[in-house]
């Protein structure tokens, strides 16, 4: 069991968000852009996992009909690696299941090699490459997929990261 909540964004958590973005990507979102999404409540879900009131990490995804895009996870660095990632995943999985969501997307950086491990637990398989995704630092994407299959058929992803 571990020590953190995972309760839906508010407009008052994006210093906290943009702490994180700025922290862990070399292209961080805005506050504008942060704005916009967690606004869009109709095709957007911002979760935030939350321990002693602090704000640990982050991950934004968005409905496309039938389909599930990540747009990005994020944890604060001191937290990585303590499953943080994997419990805000696992909320937005058991939440698109919940909606229908049939497959899943997103893209990562191609050095990103954590992130990626991670993915790969959900079944997120690569499926072609974005030259030059992050243009800032000239860092390549892939691109990845992933079905969503009812939980009888798969043990789903483990919860030890």
């Amino acid at each position: 069991m571990n020590d953190w909540t995972i309760r839906l964004v508010q407009r008052r958590d994006v210093p906290d968000l943009l702490a994180i973005e700025n922290a862990q990507f070399p292209e961080p979102w805005t506050k504008n852009m942060l704005l916009d999404e967690i606004s869009n409540v109709e095709t957007r879900r911002y979760t935030v996992a939350v321990l002693d009131g602090r704000i640990i990490g982050y991950l934004g995804v968005m409905f496309v009909l039938d389909e599930l895009h990540i747009n990005t996870l994020g944890t604060l660095p001191a937290f990585e690696g303590r499953g943080v990632a994997t419990s805000l995943m696992d909320d937005a999985w058991r939440d698109a299941k919940e909606r229908g969501v049939k497959r899943a997307t997103l893209e990562v950086a191609a050095s990103n090699h954590r992130a990626q491990r991670l993915y790969y637990r959900y079944g997120f398989k690569p499926v072609g490459v974005r030259k030059n995704y992050y243009e800032r630092i000239k860092e390549d994407a892939l691109i990845l997929w992933a079905d969503l299959v009812d939980e009888d058929a798969s043990p789903g992803p483990t919860l030890d990261a």
